[in-house]
């Protein structure tokens, strides 16, 4: 593929009524380097025409599963290069795996699998395949996360001795899973989400930001995991007490039973001579308190930001970017890899398996009330 042809996208899911696979799709084809060209939008087969005509892709190249997909792909002179996994947990693996077995490039919703076992058998076919697999934890790819993590990389802070992250959301604060509501359904069903529910939705978020900005990898934790609407199998609410290597403390707190809540989340990190605050609901800034001075407020898109931010916006600072531009850059930067560009920001299967390995370990500690336990795995 030559630098000025954008690399040919599939993506498996997603179709109508889906949320996460249209904002993929978006963040793709944002900065010209990918192209959607195929797919499997739906198991339905009047939703799945209905997504690739409403995307304008090609009859012929609208699949009605996956491994058919791939293979006919395959014989084409123009097939795809990459495939982006959007459906619900239980499938990431296999199409993953059937993917990067065809050479083809793999870009993943979170988490990586539905369980431990999954990821680690992922991580191998990842390695034996020499391509390129990209986890979306979204994030990461705002331009005041990173650069909160360039600040705790230079040392601004000092030591780090304290993390705190939150993330609250109130939507499951009722039953909808039994009122139809698909995207509720197969997250409260673990068939299908895995041996979380919050915890894998969107407490493994707050698991990657708190380790991406820190740069420093949990090591053990205690975990009280709860699910606390009557009859719901799954956790909804999850408090988990961090150790992180080098000595910090940390809390992590994630509940979608937080009433009133809409997508809250939040994380500290305190050193030895001052903190940081990123807010997603405030996401283009970037808040430090000092010990010995007076308080800041860094913006997206200012000059004085470190190289790695600035690279994170488009357009000047006052000029808000948000979700889809994050998620772009987690893309745009997937497409630079392929290309042979260094890309060390993208999460890859070794967060993945880090990801599903904070999940086990919390449900299992939670469940049989161990106490503090160790992160297995801890290293990176």
């Amino acid at each position: 593929m030559g630098s000025a042809s954008p690399l040919r996208l599939a993506l498996v899911g997603g179709g109508p009524g889906s949320f996460i696979g249209p904002v993929h799709r978006m963040a793709a084809e944002l900065d010209g380097a990918i192209r959607l060209t195929a797919g499997v939008f739906s198991r339905d087969a009047a939703r799945n025409a209905a997504a690739g005509a409403a995307w304008a892709i090609a009859p012929d190249r609208v699949y009605s599963d996956y491994r058919a997909m791939i293979e006919a792909e395959g014989r084409r002179e123009d097939g795809i290069d990459m495939v982006a996994v959007v459906t619900p947990n239980h499938l990431h693996f296999e199409v993953a795996k059937a993917a990067l077995e065809a050479g083809l490039h793999v870009m993943s919703d979170k988490p990586a699998t539905l369980d431990l076992a999954q990821a680690e058998a992922l991580a191998r076919v990842v390695a034996a395949s020499g391509r390129r697999y990209g986890l979306t934890y979204v994030y990461t790819g705002y331009p005041m996360v990173r650069e909160a993590r360039e600040i705790v990389a230079r040392g601004d802070l000092g030591a780090v001795r304290k993390v705190i992250v939150e993330y609250s959301q109130g939507w499951l604060s009722r039953p909808i899973e039994r009122d139809d509501n698909k995207q509720a359904g197969w997250r409260a069903d673990p068939a299908q989400s895995g041996v979380g529910g919050c915890i894998g939705d969107i407490g493994v978020h707050a698991f990657n930001l708190a380790e991406f900005v820190t740069g420093t990898p949990v090591e053990r934790l205690c975990a009280d995991l709860a699910a606390v609407v009557p009859g719901r199998v799954l956790d909804d609410d999850c408090n988990i007490l961090l150790r992180f290597g080098g000595g910090a403390r940390g809390v992590l707190i994630a509940s979608q039973i937080s009433a009133g809540a809409r997508n809250g989340l939040t994380i500290k990190v305190y050193g030895e001579k001052g903190g940081l605050t990123w807010s997603h609901e405030r996401h283009t800034e970037l808040t430090l308190d000092w010990l010995d001075g007076p308080s800041q407020v860094l913006h997206a898109g200012s000059p004085y930001l470190s190289a790695v931010a600035q690279a994170a916006s488009r357009i000047p600072t006052g000029h808000p970017e948000g979700f889809i531009e994050a998620f772009a850059n987690i893309y745009r930067d997937f497409a630079r890899a392929v290309g042979g560009e260094a890309a060390p920001l993208v999460p890859g299967i070794a967060e993945g398996v880090r990801g599903m390995a904070f999940v086990e370990r919390a449900v299992a500690a939670s469940r049989d009330g161990l106490g503090w336990v160790e992160l297995e795995g801890a290293g990176r």
